[in-house]
């Protein structure tokens, strides 16, 4: 499942678009299966670094906590390099705790 939240900016098709082409992209990359769950945000950014927005992906699976990463870059701006290096993370999986 594909969830796309944008706000502001978001708004347009475009962006839309680049959602779920950037959502399509972080199924593929950490291989998940029909049961994980994939969310796609464009926020505002407070951090000048981002440029007023920054792009925050939250990959959900069953059995385990939510689990994010984040961008600091409007989420049509996200390169495929970007995305994955951002991902590099979330594809390790969950460590266990006693």
């Amino acid at each position: 499942m594909v969830r796309l939240f944008m706000r502001g900016r978001g708004e347009r098709d475009g962006a839309r678009d680049a959602g779920r082409t950037l959502a399509e992209s972080v199924r593929r990359i950490l291989a998940l299966d029909d049961a994980a769950s994939v969310s796609v945000s464009e926020i505002a950014c407070g951090d000048p670094a981002c440029g007023g927005a920054e792009t925050v992906i939250l990959v959900m699976r069953a059995g385990e906590r939510t689990r994010a990463a984040k961008l600091l870059k409007p989420l049509a701006s996200v390169t495929d390099d970007e995305l994955a290096t951002a991902l590099v993370p979330l594809s390790a999986p969950e460590a266990k705790t006693a």
